[in-house]
């Protein structure tokens, strides 16, 4: 972590730093061209005053003519000192005048040209031009040592790079110690995170971290807060679940060691002669026993983050409706409850297999609480528009012609209604939680068939909702007075 942010900010650095000296280089160079042209225009108005000064020829062609420098022209090379001075030439370039160590340049045409030489380690710029003087057709030339061109290129290590090249490792010794200083409280933070054990899931102090790692703090809190609780629910449900197996495979057990017993006293054979009240017991305790555990393996399939990663399918719910519907007919035949079905086209995306055992478990559930000669019925359809309802049915259908863009803009809804007993208001948030059976209510129940349903509606981002029976249903004039009763299971998607 600490090797990543100092990286990145000696980048962050550097690279304003690499612009800076680069900026700085260039106006440094426009700088010293600017002087320079100075000097090139100072040249220039010097070289006519040389030839000039040239006032007679020599005594021969060979010799030196007479000279009288102007005394702008004196005072240029005196200022100057050993970085300046001046050779005169014959037209061919012959030596007659001035510093013989300038070199020998002849100019092709009668204008001004500037070339630059090296002598004694220093750069000079010079000016010649072809000239008529008084003596004749002569080459003047002018040397110029303090050209600002030539001493940047030497001055640029000492002025430029080097107090750059020290910025940057001091800041690299800064940055380095500034992000020790600023990231211990960050690597202290990892390495207690680091440090703990995996069931130790306790909010970290905030106030104990800088201002800027507060969120991530205040996220992490919440992540070990979810894990938390999802923890804390498994182990619930792990110890809820061996609770509700003891008991009827604790009944087996005892029933299976007794007539253990009894075919070891009945002599060699050891047969025995069980009656049809104990085979009735034990087949409703194996069945119990069954249905308790293929419901909390469902319960276990139908965990939000087992199908979060599994593609949705199209599901029609009319044919799911239709095919779940003959699978509890036996059931509800048995003590004489009508079992019908109440089916609009609809369809939703999400998980088939889910919805059928939502459904299987909301039937289920119908059928053992209702009482004999009662009446359940499955529904599924497009949802209407809010308050909008079609006349001679059951809310919340709507007519067929409508279905399509009712379904469009409202969604549709599965449920099963029943004339049992139903739930009272205050019980029915509990009624959806693992293992809660209502108080008073008859059968063999687990309390897991509408916690089933309800995991599956929360995987379809919905909720189950529970409510009476619609008004009419399963009631005569003597219920009447009672109140609203029976059940009504919604789940809208």
């Amino acid at each position: 972590m600490k090797s990543g942010l100092q990286r990145r900010l000696l980048l962050l650095l550097l690279v304003p730093l690499g612009i800076f000296a680069l900026v700085s280089i260039y106006f440094d160079y426009q700088t010293a061209g600017n002087v320079a042209l100075q000097k090139d225009e100072q040249l220039l108005r010097l070289i006519p005053l040389l030839a000039d000064s040239v006032v007679a020829p020599g005594a021969t062609p060979d010799s030196a003519p007479v000279l009288l420098l102007a005394p702008a022209l004196e005072d240029f090379i005196k200022g100057l000192a050993d970085s300046a001075g001046f050779r005169i030439s014959d037209a061919s370039g012959a030596f007659l005048a001035g510093e013989p160590w300038i070199a020998d340049i002849l100019p092709a045409t009668r204008e001004p040209e500037f070339h630059s030489m090296e002598d004694g380690g220093v750069t000079y710029r010079i000016a010649v031009q072809r000239v008529n003087t008084v003596a004749g057709e002569l080459i003047v030339q002018l040397a110029d040592g303090s050209d600002p061109r030539q001493q940047w290129v030497r001055s640029i290590l000492l002025k430029v790079l080097l107090p750059n090249l020290i910025l940057v490792v001091a800041a690299g010794f800064a940055v380095n110690w500034a992000v020790t200083r600023a990231l211990k409280p960050l690597i202290d933070l990892k390495e207690a995170v680091e440090r703990r054990s995996p069931r130790d899931l306790s909010a970290i102090d905030p106030l104990t971290t800088p201002a800027e790692v507060q969120p991530l703090v205040s996220a992490l809190n919440r992540l070990f807060g979810l894990v938390n609780d999802q923890a804390e629910g498994q182990r619930r449900f792990v110890a809820d679940a061996a609770h509700q197996l003891r008991t009827p495979l604790a009944g087996l057990q005892a029933q299976v060691e007794a007539w253990a017993q009894a075919a070891r006293a009945k002599g060699a054979d050891g047969a025995i002669v069980l009656s049809a009240d104990k085979i009735i017991k034990l087949r409703s305790a194996t069945r119990r026993t069954s249905q308790l555990a293929n419901q909390l393996l469902a319960l276990s399939r139908a965990d939000a983050s087992a199908t979060g990663a599994q593609p949705t399918q199209r599901v029609d719910l009319k044919d799911l409706c239709e095919s779940v519907l003959p699978v509890h007919l036996d059931a509800a035949t048995r003590k004489g409850i009508d079992l019908g079905l109440e089916a609009r086209p609809a369809q939703v995306n999400g998980y088939e297999w889910l919805l059928r055992e939502l459904l299987g478990n909301l039937v289920d559930n119908a059928v053992k609480y209702t009482p004999p000669g009662g009446t359940v019925t499955i529904r599924c359809g497009p949802l209407p528009a809010p308050g909008d309802h079609a006349p001679d049915m059951h809310p919340p259908y709507v007519a067929d012609a409508e279905a399509g863009s009712a379904q469009q803009r409202w969604g549709v809804f599965l449920e099963v209604e029943d004339d049992g007993p139903g739930i009272a208001p205050e019980e029915r948030a509990k009624a959806l939680q693992r293992f809660y059976r209502v108080q008073g209510t008859a059968g063999e129940g687990n309390g897991l068939g509408l916690a089933i349903a309800e995991e599956i509606a929360r995987v379809h981002h919905s909720q189950l909702e529970l409510d009476h029976a619609s008004p009419g249903v399963g009631e005569d004039a003597g219920d009447a007075a009672q109140g609203p009763r029976g059940l009504r299971v919604r789940l809208r998607l």
